[in-house]
């Protein structure tokens, strides 16, 4: 999860606060429907829960999931002291970057573009950045933009593996433009010989070209979230 230029703000969290950002990922999971961020490894999985390691001695784990108030609100707690940095630090895009973050794992996907415009207009060319920004658009329904984004992610780094597999999975899923999405992942695979995904794309490949009879445009299923 950890962004270009945000080892500073990371050094400065307490244990509280790192512990609580791990428990607020193992909750909602890093990784939203097939999206992958823009820095983190390809096709990742949410990592497994393991209730033995979250609850303290002597008390019960709950079996109710943290309510979307709750997320919220660790994300609110999470993200303070860095937003209370940036009164002193506001030209940090690291440090912008990185509350943007937390606030997507949060699934509050508008204040996290928020933070990774104010992040962009500092650093632009921070692909990785774009990237994420580029997939919260996504996760608002705004799939013309996460298309805008995602190739001026591709126009500073033309194979980045991340931008190349949102970009067909958005083109496919979000206005069902077979030609786009086989195109970007086809480049991946040819740009990224190595691509640790690779199977998961052929997959991927395999499914959307059997809608290529589909005029692009037209409304795909939502993603599974």
């Amino acid at each position: 999860m950890t962004k270009p230029n945000q080892e500073t703000t990371a050094t400065e969290w307490t244990s509280v606060q790192a512990y609580t950002l791990c428990v607020l990922c193992l909750v909602i999971g890093v990784v939203v429907g097939w999206l992958v961020r823009g820095s983190q490894a390809p096709v990742a999985a949410a990592p497994a829960t393991n209730s033995s390691a979250t609850t303290e001695p002597g008390t019960e784990a709950s079996s109710a999931s943290p309510t979307p108030q709750q997320i919220q609100h660790m994300a609110d707690v999470q993200a303070a002291p860095m937003i209370e940095k940036l009164k002193t630090d506001p030209n940090n895009s690291g440090l912008l970057a990185g509350i943007g973050n937390i606030y997507y794992d949060a699934h509050s996907f508008p204040a996290a573009i928020d933070y990774y415009q104010r992040a962009l207009k500092l650093e632009p060319a921070n692909a990785s950045v774009r990237t994420d920004m580029a997939t919260a658009y996504w996760y608002t329904g705004d799939s013309d933009s996460a298309i805008t984004e995602l190739k001026k992610s591709l126009s500073y780094e033309p194979n980045k593996p991340n931008a190349l597999f949102n970009l067909g999975v958005v083109e496919w899923q979000g206005k069902m433009n077979v030609n786009a999405a086989v195109e970007a992942w086809q480049r991946l695979l040819n740009t990224n010989p190595n691509y640790e995904g690779k199977d998961k794309v052929l997959q991927l490949m395999a499914e959307a070209k059997k809608h290529s009879g589909v005029k692009p445009g037209t409304p795909a299923k939502p993603l599974p979230q």
